[in-house]
């Protein structure tokens, strides 16, 4: 029998299907997708049905020979991605590049929702084909994102400073983190009171309880004044209260459901601040098994409920074994799935119910081991019976003491576990369980541990009142966790996505953490202001989820992929075109093509960053597009174009006729008044600097400074007659007061262009912490996250060159340098001294690895 190539996501997968599956068996991973649409292209031929043109990702290309090496090796190639959307992506990625070697009959996929040697091998034994419906699905939504990215974020980029990026579904969510905070600003608070007695018995047992009032004249008692509540307040201790209705009921408690990605996410930040990203890689590692050798829960992005019949028998058997047989329920407790969940999914579990948290803490790190118990006792407590609470609940009725008084009803309750059931396993057994199972319409009284024994019609003491003043509250913003629920209520986004969403609007600056809520920068609320103002259609909640719904469709078959995108681009354009402003006035636009065609000298082209800018190239493809009229030239191409016009006026003999005539004198004084000529001290502060020598450049991670650059440039866009900006200006008498030594002195250098010199703050601190630094031989390796490298030892040269231009560092810098020092303690003598001196950290001493790691009880 020949070799088989199976290719799988991440070394760590590969590494434990690699042990399962033997030595016929060439397990290789593809480290995620391998392909995707050009970064800097929009990649989609819009004219030949959204055909989409993939490219090898940056990095990949060295992963794509090694898998094409192994290939040759093999009779045939099993692809094992995981068991959604993105995982058959990858999977017909894979089979795109590799079908030189292989012949396409002896390509196979294979799909398990648990690493263990059972599912892998059943997996293999019954392998199928590429589902092209769940390939389609991932390319219609990856196609959609990409259309929606490439064409909105343009717009944002001219319009909001700060604004990167717009996303089909990241911008959903932005928009209700906004609503939200909107919601909280323009919120009145009311004030309220909530009033009650503190009573007992007239006979023993005389144990006090409070009791809360609930009615007034028989309506709900909802106080509003403080005139009112005084008033029942002072009233309270002249009444007679008698116990006038007792009502006892006994309620039975089901578990919630299994875990599903979103409820995961949701718990794991409840419990223990994670945020959706971190949970889900933590997940990720328990799902792959690691260094244990199988994996420890089934697939974790996933939005179905249900249950493996094999798991149930499992769990039942587990329950019976372990805390008796009453707690297993007659029949297995099923939960249903929401409407669009994916049924062939499973929840997530622990694939063996016998390796209990406690049996797995000498295996996983403390997160690992949290997060394994949440799943662990959230699956064994949906498996088991219900919980069994005795609720009482007591009205006492306080007449008025006088006819014209109010009348008021006083409520109590309390409720007993009478049998824990599935609390058992989640602890809550042990936690006050008052007001379980009560309807939540009904008035809801003052809550007591335990009450004395009452009988109605019995007479009870007033010992007091009580009263509480209170204000009603705004909306809360969201938490990462709470967002993921909206999310996933209205319908946006999938299990594979929110972590994703959330993490894009942290990284946009978008929205910012306040303690453990999520608020809009102002960025944010910029960028969602012009979305919904300009692009309300697309951006709406409902529709999104109607998009989220068609490509649900499109992986069930009943829908077509290339209809679905030709359907919602139709739409698109007039949304883009409307967002775009009015179109232009075309006889206006005629004739000031008319009039700048007069122009014979343009200005030399101007390069911008990796943008080069012509006056003639822009007025040249403005003419070609408005003459072609395939598309409409828009108010803001028109403004564009008479601004050229008022800056090349002098070349224009009949200009101010051409303004009286098209009636643009308001437009062209605005533009003449924005484009003033530079001033007469920045040329001479530009000149200064002629005959000046530059430091060399110097690169602080992945920025390069270059001071003789940065005067080039500005010297350049004031020679184009462009006036600087307040911030250029004072970033050049910055180089002024830098290089004033070879310019006769800083007072000179002042004097002459009349500005204050830079206030150098005595700074005694940075120079012995720079010696300290001088001690160290063995520098650690730089460390990359995300696009930057932290290098501390070229951030150590970079603050050592500054101190010795300058004189002293930044506060930020100190506090950095102040932050660093502590790692290389070793290598600097006498550090305990100098660190009391310069109050720098002590160095952590390594934490023992504990054989247990305490873990929080989970609440219900």
């Amino acid at each position: 029998m020949g070799k088989k190539l199976v290719i799988v996501e991440s070394p760590a997968k590969a590494k434990t299907i690699n042990k399962i599956l033997g030595e016929n068996y060439l397990v290789r991973a593809s480290m995620g997708h391998i392909r995707d649409l050009p970064e800097r292209q929009l990649g989609v031929d819009i004219e030949k049905g959204f055909e989409p043109h993939y490219t090898t990702i940056k990095g990949k290309q060295k992963v794509i020979k090694e898998l094409q090496t192994a290939a040759k090796e093999v009779d045939s190639v099993y692809l094992a991605p995981d068991p959604d959307r993105e995982g058959e992506a990858i999977a017909w990625h894979l089979m795109a590049e590799l079908q030189k070697q292989i012949p396409e009959d002896q390509f196979f996929r294979v799909t398990y929702n648990e690493i263990t040697a059972s599912a892998i091998r059943e997996a293999f034994e019954h392998p199928g084909r590429l589902d092209m419906k769940r390939v389609n699905s991932q390319q219609a939504r990856r196609v959609l994102d990409r259309i929606v990215g490439y064409k909105i974020s343009p717009l944002l980029w001219r319009r909001i400073r700060g604004g990167s990026s717009a996303g089909r579904v990241q911008s959903v969510a932005l928009r209700l983190v906004c609503e939200r905070e909107n919601e909280i600003n323009a919120f009145v608070k009311e004030k309220f009171w909530i009033l009650g007695a503190r009573v007992r018995k007239l006979v023993d047992p005389r144990d006090p309880f409070a009791v809360r009032l609930v009615k007034i004249n028989g309506e709900k008692a909802d106080v509003k004044t403080p005139e009112l509540a005084e008033e029942i307040e002072k009233s309270l201790t002249d009444r007679e209260f008698t116990v006038c209705d007792i009502k006892r009921r006994e309620v039975r408690k089901w578990a919630r459901p299994p875990f599903i990605t979103s409820t995961l996410q949701q718990a794991a930040s409840s419990a223990y601040g994670y945020s959706p990203a971190r949970a889900m890689s933590i997940a990720q590692k328990l799902y792959e098994g690691g260094d244990f050798g199988v994996g420890l829960i089934t697939y974790m992005r996933t939005d179905s409920v249900s249950i493996a019949k094999q798991a149930q028998e499992q769990a039942r058997e587990f329950i019976s074994g372990t805390y008796g047989a009453d707690y297993v329920p007659e029949k297995p407790n099923v939960y249903k799935s929401r409407s669009s969940a994916q049924e062939a999914h499973e929840a997530i579990r622990p694939t063996d119910v016998t390796r209990t948290p406690e049996e797995m803490a000498k295996h996983l790190s403390g997160e690992e081991l949290k997060l394994y118990t949440l799943i662990w006792k959230r699956f064994v407590a949906s498996q088991m019976a219900p919980a069994k609470i005795a609720q009482l609940s007591v009205d006492v009725d306080a007449p008025a003491p006088d006819p014209n008084g109010l009348s008021c009803l006083f409520r109590v309750s309390s409720s007993q576990v009478l049998f824990p059931g599935y609390m058992k396993v989640t602890g809550a057994e042990n936690k006050k369980q008052n007001g379980n199972g009560k309807d939540s319409n009904e008035d809801e009284g003052e809550d007591a541990e335990s009450l004395p024994p009452l009988e109605i019609g019995e007479k009870i003491e007033c010992l007091e009142a009580l009263k509480e003043e209170k204000e009603t509250q705004p909306p809360p913003r969201y938490t990462e966790a709470s967002l993921v629920r909206a999310l996933e209520e209205n319908g946006v986004g999938r299990p594979s996505t929110y972590a994703s969403i959330i993490s894009t609007l942290k990284s946009r600056k978008y929205v910012e953490k306040e303690k453990r809520a999520l608020k809009p920068t102002e960025v944010g609320a910029n960028v969602n202001e012009f979305l919904i103002t300009n692009l309300n259609e697309l951006f709406d909640v409902k529709f999104t989820a109607d998009m989220e719904q068609s490509l649900d469709e499109i992986e069930n078959g009943t829908v077509e992929w290339t209809g679905m995108l030709a359907t919602f681009y139709t739409s698109f354009q007039e949304w883009i075109e409307k967002a775009k402003g009015p179109a232009a006035d075309k006889n206006v636009m005629a004739r000031m093509l008319d009039t700048v065609n007069q122009v014979a000298e343009w200005g030399p082209e101007q390069k911008r960053g990796k943008r080069t800018y012509s006056d003639k190239k822009f007025v040249e493809s403005l003419r070609k597009q408005f003459e072609e009229g395939k598309k409409a030239v828009s108010q803001r191409q028109l403004d564009a174009l008479i601004k050229l016009g008022a800056k090349y006026r002098e070349q224009i003999p009949d200009w101010d006729q051409v303004v009286a005539e098209l009636d643009i004198k308001d437009a062209v004084d605005s533009v003449l008044k924005a484009v003033e000529p530079p001033r007469e001290e920045t040329i001479a502060k530009l000149d200064a600097l002629k005959e000046i020598t530059f430091e060399e450049p110097r690169t602080v991670g992945e920025r390069t400074f270059d001071d003789a650059v940065f005067c080039s440039s500005l010297r350049d866009q004031v020679e184009n007659g462009k006036r600087l900006s307040s911030r250029q200006i004072k970033y050049l008498d910055r180089l002024l007061n830098k290089y004033a030594d070879q310019l006769g002195g800083v007072e000179a250098v002042s004097k002459k262009f009349d500005f204050a010199p830079d206030v150098v703050v005595e700074d005694t601190e940075s120079g012995p912490l720079l010696e300290l630094m001088a001690h160290v031989q063995q520098w650690r390796d730089p460390v990359k996250r995300g696009k930057r490298t932290w290098d501390d030892h070229e951030f150590y040269d970079s603050l050592k060159k500054q101190f010795e231009g300058k004189g002293a560092l930044s506060p930020r810098q100190v506090a950095a340098l102040k932050k660093m020092i502590p790692r290389y303690a070793e290598q600097i003598p006498d550090f305990a001294r100098v660190a009391d001196q310069y109050e720098l950290k002590l160095p952590k001493a390594p934490k023992k690895k504990s054989a247990k790691t305490d873990v929080a009880p989970v609440e219900e």
